[in-house]
Order: structure tokens, then C-alpha cells, then sequence
């Protein structure tokens, strides 16, 4: 017998982001942190660690995109389907300094067909030090079986 479960849009994030959990061994071997997780929205933490600091003692801008990155990834599979990135760019403008706790948001912009776009801004405290911008695109397979989404 095959049934179904049904489960609210913010069930289906949830459920999601955990199974991308499971396997994101890049987020967690970088101490990142899922703070939290909606349909189309994610936010991501990390501590700047000794090792993520450059020559000019400050926080390596790989780990800044790549945090983003992540916050984005957990986004835009946020509704059971597998996306991938298909771009992404970063504006740097501010510097993160060692045991500064990055947080990344991203949100949603536009999600039509395959394609999705989705803007993460990365803070310290109050200050913004990084913007980013995401295309997603949509590829096979889901993340949750027999899973109906309620409206």
C-alpha cells in the first residue's frame, strides 16, 4: 500500500533541509549552523576560525561565498525539489575579522519553472559585509517521497 503524507509547506522545508543536512559534509566540516529554514528562505551561522583568515588577517572571501552559498542552497531546495546552483556572484563590503559570527539570509526572489533566483545578505553583528546573488536550477528527483505539500 502506498500512502501519502501530508505535510504543511514549513514541514516540507524542515524535512528537506534535514536530509541536506545529512550529506552536506562541506557546511558542517566548516562548524556552519542551519538556524533556520522556511519555504524559499534560509539562515546560515559560522564562527571565522584561525584558519579562515587570509594574509590581511581577515576573513578569506572563499568562506564568505561559500557560506552564502550554503544559506542559498538550503533555500532553494526548500520545496522538494533538488536545485542546484547555476550562478552565483558576491559584492564584498565589508571585511569579516577572526571570531566574527557570520550570519547569511536568503530569501527568495523568483522561482518560476526550473529556474529561481535568490538574494543572501551576509552580516556580522549589525553591519553587512557581504551581498550575493543566486540562480537555482531545478534537476531531477525530489528529496522527500510520496510527500503531498498543503497549500
Amino acid at each position: 500500500m502506498n500512502v501519502k503524507a501530508t505535510l504543511s509547506s514549513e514541514d516540507v522545508a524542515r524535512a528537506c533541509a534535514d536530509a541536506m543536512w545529512k550529506e552536506d559534509d562541506a557546511s558542517k566540516g566548516l562548524g556552519m549552523e542551519l538556524v533556520e529554514i522556511r519555504p524559499g528562505q534560509a539562515v546560515m551561522a559560522m564562527t571565522v576560525q584561525p584558519h579562515m583568515v587570509n594574509g590581511q588577517r581577515i576573513c578569506h572571501g572563499g568562506y564568505i561565498f561559500t557560506l552564502a552559498d550554503s544559506a542559498f542552497a538550503f533555500a532553494c531546495n526548500s520545496r522538494n525539489d533538488r536545485a542546484v546552483a547555476a550562478q552565483g556572484n558576491v559584492t564584498f563590503i565589508r571585511p569579516g575579522k577572526l571570531g566574527d559570527r557570520l550570519v547569511a539570509t536568503a530569501r527568495e526572489i523568483s522561482r518560476n519553472g526550473r529556474s529561481g533566483i535568490y538574494d543572501v545578505s551576509v552580516t556580522s553583528g549589525d553591519s553587512v559585509i557581504a551581498e550575493f546573488r543566486g540562480h537555482s536550477r531545478v534537476i531531477p528527483g525530489t528529496w522527500l517521497p510520496d510527500t503531498d505539500i498543503k497549500a
